[in-house]
């Protein structure tokens, strides 16, 4: 059954309804994140495409369900999802362990021969195959705290407020578990195109560590570097929105 170009349900959120654009933008969270860090990018882009951001489980309104501590079966319920959604030329947007589900997404959207984006914009996060030995998902609080002041993703104002903290905190150490165990296939690629932005002070990507998505698309490819760290992106809304665009063709 398909859903309406206009309807928001459990796993797919539309902030701004469009159901007579021709195009689609779905767009995937950080470690931790929410569909809503995507509000600001479906406002910039609605209503001429269907913005849609993807609701994992754990958080928000989803927040007594449990996390989905793979990165596979996560990609498998997603696909679930978008295969409902009507056809459309579509591109998806990742940000840090998004990039990685976006990417898993497409691959298996690719081998159904089904709803697969013609381009992926994957944010923060090094190539899919490389590897590094990280173990956040096995710290205590503490150790997950410093992490994300590490990484400048979390309002300060939400790191000192303890209740807030503590609900947000099952879904970091399982979003953590799931990107941390993943291992991607050296010989995986999506047939659509694969845009890189990565920000030249992250401490968990490097350029050559962003470059090496190239083997991850049949397509063509493109890295661009931002000044600033994991959350670039922030300081840079404006330039990310016109790398979107360029990809969207609007």
């Amino acid at each position: 059954m398909s859903i309406a170009d206009d309807v928001s349900t459990e796993w797919v959120r539309r902030y701004h309804p469009a159901a007579g654009a021709g195009k689609r933008l779905v767009c995937f969270p950080h470690a931790g994140g929410s569909a809503s860090f995507f509000r600001p990018v479906s406002a910039r882009f609605s209503p001429g495409v269907d913005v849609v951001a993807v609701q994992y489980p754990g958080r928000q309104d989803r927040l007594r369900e449990p996390c989905v501590t793979d990165i596979g079966v996560l990609a498998d319920r997603i696909v679930d999802e978008l295969i409902t959604l009507s056809e459309k030329p579509t591109v998806f947007f990742g940000h840090s362990m998004g990039s990685v589900i976006g990417f898993e997404v497409a691959c298996r959207l690719d081998r159904k021969g089904v709803g697969a984006p013609y381009a992926l914009v994957a944010s923060g996060r090094r190539g899919p195959s490389t590897w590094r030995d990280e173990s956040v998902h096995r710290r205590d609080d503490d150790g997950i705290v410093a992490e994300l002041k590490l990484l400048n993703g979390t309002d300060a104002g939400l790191l000192g407020d303890e209740e807030i903290l503590r609900m947000a905190l099952p879904a970091l150490r399982g979003d953590y578990r799931a990107i941390e165990t993943y291992r991607g296939d050296p010989g995986q690629r999506m047939c659509g195109s694969v845009t890189v932005l990565t920000g030249d002070a992250d401490p968990r990507t490097t350029v050559e560590e962003a470059e090496a998505w190239e083997r991850h698309t049949s397509g063509r490819f493109r890295v661009r570097v931002f000044s600033g760290g994991h959350f670039f992106l922030t300081r840079h809304q404006q330039a990310v929105n016109e790398e979107i665009a360029r990809e969207l063709g609007v």
